[in-house]
């Protein structure tokens, strides 16, 4: 459950930096947050989808 927790906020910390970074205009802080928008992303919707929420006791 920690695990989802983590990946949720990261992700949402990296997509507000994108959106910060596209007001500035700065092309590499936008291109290595939308990587990490990417792969924290889907870490979280993976997780999610395979363990669920709340975590499965199995």
């Amino acid at each position: 459950m920690g695990t989802v927790i983590i990946f949720a906020l990261v992700t949402l910390l990296a997509l507000y930096g994108v959106f910060r970074t596209l007001r500035e205009k700065n092309v590499l802080g936008f291109l290595l947050g939308l990587a990490t928008v990417s792969v924290f992303g889907w870490f979280t919707i993976m997780t999610i989808l395979h363990h669920g929420i709340p975590t499965s006791t199995h």
